[in-house]
């Protein structure tokens, strides 16, 4: 790890943004595009407006991401790009690779505390019909490949009034769609004496119209409070949607990775939810050419997505990462990581329009949360299976939908 240690504490780059011209670019997952649109409030409260061309800006805010290679490198060419502009950077590197940033350039930091810290002064929302709320920072993990435990430290939860508070206010400005998001969501509370299943049950109290998907959550934090959490998909207010990252189906690998979980135990948390919630879908996340994995391990992978068979698969081939313990093994060749890849990807969609053909022909309410362009429109199921359809709706309105065209990963429907 080469990180500047001073970059984990509170900083003072956003007072430096005041009335400009600002392009923001944001990299990786739904926690940072919450840091983004948190980080947008505030420097909307100083006078700041945003532009879409680098061009016009007077500053560039890059919120970066280093959770694989090709993310990573993706970030130093803009940082490139941009280092002859007043440039900002927030997200995970500078916590972690504070040495590769400054080899390319010396941009201001802001960090991601400093904009927890100045959001909580404004604690304004853009009105948008899909709203991101954070249930906290970090993790209680000890995976061997991750840098982004690194990067956000240990669990630290968001109060669960403070999350409610947020729910709420993007409910009240449009939002139909909230994702509740972390490094491992199931994990939330443990720092705070408290468990998801209560926040959760919180939430399910709240007036609207809005539901909450769930992010990810880890099968090692998730089986001990399962009893506690299931309920909650009962509720109106949540999606009956798991995304449960297995990401590997030997057990020798996840031992290995240090997931602090067996397959049998992913199995599980499925089939209890299943039982639970027996139309609800399924995604997962699978890393494929992790450093020791054999053919075997990697045929165990393919058997173990044909028995979850879920609706999605969110492939990563392994990149070794700075500073983890994994990054000291040997790394197999690019080329079985690819070919594994593949293979996995064509055998889980295949499963998928197998899964999907039992929604053809149903009829569905479902719910617009975005314009995608000029005459169609996105809406969710209660499943949260995605459904395009023709016209210019507006977001929030409730339809119902016949579902005529397998996508894959979305449906097309027709409005009954």
């Amino acid at each position: 790890m080469d990180g500047d240690r001073t970059t984990r504490g509170y900083s003072n780059g956003i007072a430096s943004l005041h009335h400009k011209r600002v392009f923001l670019k944001t990299f990786g997952c739904t926690y940072n595009h919450g840091d983004s649109r948190k980080l947008a409030e505030v420097l909307r409260s100083q006078g700041c407006i945003f532009v879409d061309d680098a061009s016009l800006a007077e500053a560039v805010v890059i919120n970066s991401c280093t959770v694989i290679g090709v993310t990573e490198r993706k970030v130093l060419s803009d940082l490139r790009r941009f280092r002859d502009h007043p440039l900002y950077v927030t997200g995970c590197m500078p916590a972690v690779q504070m040495e590769a940033i400054r080899s390319i350039c010396s941009p201001v930091i802001i960090t991601p505390e400093e904009i927890a810290h100045r959001y909580r002064e404004v604690s304004s929302v853009q009105g948008d019909s899909v709203g991101i709320v954070q249930a906290g920072r970090g993790c209680l993990g000890a995976c061997t490949y991750c840098i982004t435990r690194m990067a956000r430290g240990p669990l630290k939860s968001n109060p669960p009034e403070e999350i409610l508070a947020d729910i709420r206010k993007l409910a009240d400005h449009g939002a139909t769609e909230i994702a509740l998001t972390g490094q491992d969501v199931s994990a939330w509370g443990r720092d705070l004496g408290q468990d998801l299943g209560t926040l959760l049950a919180g939430i399910g109290h709240l007036p609207g119209s809005f539901r909450v998907r769930i992010g990810m959550m880890n099968p090692a934090t998730l089986l001990p409070i399962l009893p506690v959490v299931l309920p909650a998909y009962s509720s109106e207010r949540i999606f009956s949607f798991l995304h449960l990252p297995v990401q590997s189906g030997s057990d020798r690998i996840l031992l290995q990775m240090g997931r602090g979980y067996r397959v049998s135990d992913a199995e599980a948390i499925v089939s209890r939810f299943r039982e639970t919630v027996p139309e609800g879908t399924l995604a997962t996340d699978i890393i494929c050419g992790f450093p020791g994995e054999t053919d075997e391990d990697f045929g165990e992978t393919l058997d173990l997505v044909s028995r979850l068979r879920p609706g999605k698969v969110n492939i990563t081939r392994y990149s070794p990462r700075p500073g983890t313990p994994a990054a000291m093994r040997k790394d197999m060749p690019d080329r079985i990581k690819k070919d594994r890849s593949r293979r996995l990807l064509e055998h889980a969609e295949r499963i998928a329009r197998q899964e999907n053909a039992r929604w053809l022909g149903r009829v569905l309410p479902v719910t617009i949360t975005e314009s995608l362009r000029p005459g169609s429109s996105m809406g969710r199921t209660a499943q949260y299976l995605g459904v395009v359809v023709k016209g210019d709706l507006p977001p929030g309105s409730v339809c119902r939908v016949r579902l005529v065209g397998d996508r894959t990963y979305y449906f097309t429907g027709e409005l009954v």
